[in-house]
Order: structure tokens, then sequence, then C-alpha cells
């Protein structure tokens, strides 16, 4: 059965962050929130816990997985980016945006595309989610907690739980965070491109 963490949208409580990290940390496979939808995540090392993301929303080998960084500082260990597409990035984080940029050495290959080498990666405005990067001190591997069938994400934390409960290891609860996914774009040959219109404003990059 997968634990259930209650967790206030704007104050998590340091003691439940710390249990969750800790489950991560022993290869959980956890759903929690963001500013655009419940996703799912475990650690970089994780490669049992990837599978399952697959094999729970059924992808193939060649679904870009988004690395949830804390901060600029971060996301900036495992992206490569030129000047102009840095300010761009900077400028729109935190928020409802995933960045497909180059990654660097620091993504382990089987989480970069394996023909064009790179990798998703964002900084979500939002409190849960930025603590428990935070308090894990590298980046979640996340994607979004859309399951097959379903026109939208799941957005009630207890349904999650009821739905998954033998699926995942924890549902880290924090109110309702939206259906809407974030808006992709796609900088791998430094021009934007928008692959995916979502929460995050596209017209800033157009």
């Amino acid at each position: 059965m997968a634990r259930y963490f209650d967790v206030h949208p704007r104050n998590p409580q340091p003691r439940s962050i710390r249990q969750v990290v800790e489950l991560l940390r022993s290869g959980a496979l956890i759903v929690y929130p963001t500013d655009s939808c419940f996703a799912l995540g475990c650690t970089l090392g994780n490669r049992r816990g990837m599978d399952r993301i697959r094999a729970l929303r059924e992808l193939d080998s060649r679904h870009h997985f988004t690395l949830v960084c804390r901060d600029f500082a971060q996301l900036g260990q495992f992206v490569r980016m030129g000047n102009t597409v840095f300010r761009a990035i900077r400028a729109s984080v935190p928020g409802r945006y995933t960045f497909i940029l180059p990654a660097t050495r620091e993504v382990p290959r089987q989480l970069a595309h394996p023909k064009k080498k790179t990798v998703g990666v964002r900084i979500p405005d939002h409190a849960v989610a930025r603590a428990l990067v935070t308090e894990l001190g590298e980046p979640l591997v996340s994607s979004t907690l859309l399951l097959p069938g379903d026109d939208e994400p799941m957005t009630v934390g207890w349904e999650i739980k009821e739905r998954l409960d033998r699926l995942v290891d924890a549902v880290v609860d924090s109110e309702d965070c939206g259906v809407e996914p974030t808006t992709v774009v796609d900088f791998s040959d430094d021009e934007p491109e928008i692959v995916r219109a979502g929460a995050g404003d596209p017209e800033r990059f157009a």
C-alpha cells in the first residue's frame, strides 16, 4: 500500500518532506504536486522507478522524462545553453515551463534522448515540489500523472491514492494543482520551438 502524506501547499511540514525523501532514496516511486499537475517521480539512479513510470503510463523508450530542479544553478549542471537561451530561461523560472536542452554528462544515458542527446528540465513554482528537490539534493526524474485512457491528469490526492495504491509507494497530497501540463519549449537548436502549449504563456517564446 502507498503511504499518504497530506502536506501544506505553501508551508510544507519539514518532517513530512524528510520522510518522503527517505522513501525516494530507498528506491520509491512517488506521486507529488507541481504548479501544473501531479507528477510521478523517482531519483536519478532509480532505473526500476523509471521503468515503473513507463509501465504505468504505457510509454516507450523514446519518452522524454523531465528533471525537476530546485533552482537555476542546479538546472545548469544538467543542460548546456548559450547566453541568449540562458537569459530567456532565467527570466521564465520558476514557472510552468519544461525546456528541452542538450544534456551534459551529468545526465544518465537512459534519461537523454537516444539520438538528440537532449533532456527536459524545469523549475516548478510550487513550495512542496521545491522542498522535495531541495531536501533530496538532486533533481527528481518526473513525468506528468496522465494515465492511459484518461483525457486529463488526476487532480485529487485521495483518489490518486485509491487508484494507484499498489502501483506507487507514496502519494504526496497538497490540494488540487490543476490539469493543464507545462508548456514545453525546445531549445536544442537555440531557436525556441513550442512543442506543446500548456500552462505557461507560450507567447514569450514566439
